[in-house]
């Protein structure tokens, strides 16, 4: 038992400090990972089932409010404005993690500590890698890795400082646009609420003005048309509320993607200078066996 304990601390001890199979949400929980800070499709709608149903759970210990009755009976718009809002938060959620873990690379230290004087070149290129690959189990899962192991990787064929520069920031530019790309999903969700809200909005006015049409027809003294306009309110309850409930959700997720973006382009602003610091600050492109 106690030898097992020990193999465990040692394993735990020589692995690396940054593990993306053991920080990545998604892969940590055993889901398919989306690349970089885009989530993954399970793990979201998952997340979006569980918490849709938690909330109608709840709403049934309060049955009697405005806000169950606004859920539970305006027809079938709710239910999906409530699922699509849970989608929403899951993949921010989701996102705001994998940002968090990508943002612990600019914690490595790749450059020797002990040697103010270091730096990079040609031949030290295969140190400093060695020490990544020490440090991180797969350089390619995180931004700024990849950079810096498809820089140093290459470093031999460049000629100019110029060169290695150029490739950072090229890599830079494809990041941009992959993070850009990882709130497609969420931009959808954000364009599909308020346009669930409109629909509930539709149906609700026509079933009220048909209702009131009927109400017209066939009343044929006060009291009954009194009893029929009941269901003329439902329908517009119907037609405000779900307009409003997709416009509330709306708002709210995107305050939350703004957090988030705002997050990710800081770090890869962060990215650049940990880059040009501690990469492109340090090379000296010489000819060493000349030397």
């Amino acid at each position: 038992m106690t030898g097992g304990i020990e193999d465990l601390l040692r394993a735990r001890a020589e692995a690396p400090a940054l593990s993306h199979a053991r920080l990545d949400l998604e892969r940590r929980l055993g889901f398919p990972a989306g690349r970089f800070t885009g989530p993954g499709l399970v793990l979201p709608l998952l997340a979006a089932v569980i918490l849709t149903v938690g909330f109608y759970a709840a709403l049934r210990l309060v049955p009697d409010t405005l806000v169950a009755a606004s859920f539970t009976q305006r027809g079938a718009i709710p239910y999906t404005i409530a699922f699509g809002t849970a989608w929403g938060l899951a993949v921010v959620f989701v996102k705001a993690r994998k940002v968090a873990v990508q943002r612990r690379a600019l914690d490595l230290v790749l450059l020797p500590s002990d040697e103010p004087a270091f730096v990079l070149t040609p031949r030290t290129a295969d140190s400093v890698l060695a020490r990544l690959y020490e440090a991180v189990d797969d350089p390619q899962q995180f931004f700024l890795t990849r950079r810096i192991h498809n820089a140093l990787s290459n470093l031999k064929n460049m000629q100019r400082i110029g060169d290695v520069d150029a490739v950072l920031r090229t890599h830079a530019d494809n990041d941009e646009v992959q993070s850009d790309s990882s709130y497609t999903l969420l931009r959808g969700i954000l364009w599909l609420l308020p346009v669930l809200g409109f629909i509930g909005t539709v149906l609700g006015l026509s079933v009220a003005l048909g209702s009131f049409g009927a109400v017209l027809t066939n009343a044929s003294d006060i009291s009954q048309l009194k009893g029929a306009l009941q269901s003329v309110t439902a329908g517009l309850a119907t037609a405000f509320e779900t307009t409003l409930q997709g416009l509330v959700a709306t708002v709210a997720i995107h305050l939350l993607m703004i957090f988030v973006r705002g997050r990710e382009e800081a770090f890869l602003e962060d990215c650049k200078d940990y880059c040009q610091r501690f990469v492109v600050g340090r090379l000296r492109l010489v000819d060493e066996e000349r030397a």
